[in-house]
């Protein structure tokens, strides 16, 4: 069976000022989440984040993680200040699209 790599989500231009940027939810990025959230397994992850209630060090640690998945040298800090030029709508979309990619199913939608 061939070796899947994890998808990749490249944010669009200026999204996270002027820098390209990828987010990638490798297996460390989401044990890294799993610890940095007190999620305890990636089932209690998933659980997390289909409420759909983010606090902002939820949005830094997810943001985190992908970044560092997708090849970024940034801690939470750098993550932290870096500018929402494209609005925390747009990122936190991406970051959906990241999950969604990591666990391979889509977020129920309302009727």
């Amino acid at each position: 069976m061939p070796a899947t790599q994890p998808q990749t989500q490249p944010l669009s231009d200026g999204l996270l000022g002027s820098e390209r940027y990828t987010l990638c939810l490798t297996l460390g990025a989401l044990a890294e989440l799993e610890d940095a959230l007190r999620a305890g397994d990636l089932t209690g992850l998933a659980e997390r984040f289909a409420e759909g209630r983010l606090a902002a060090r939820d949005v830094i640690a997810l943001l985190g993680a992908a970044l560092r998945g997708g090849g970024h040298a940034l801690d939470d800090e750098a993550v932290a200040r870096l500018p929402l030029d494209g609005g925390l709508a747009a990122v936190t979309a991406a970051l959906g699209e990241a999950l969604v990619a990591a666990f391979g199913v889509a977020p129920p939608t309302d009727p």
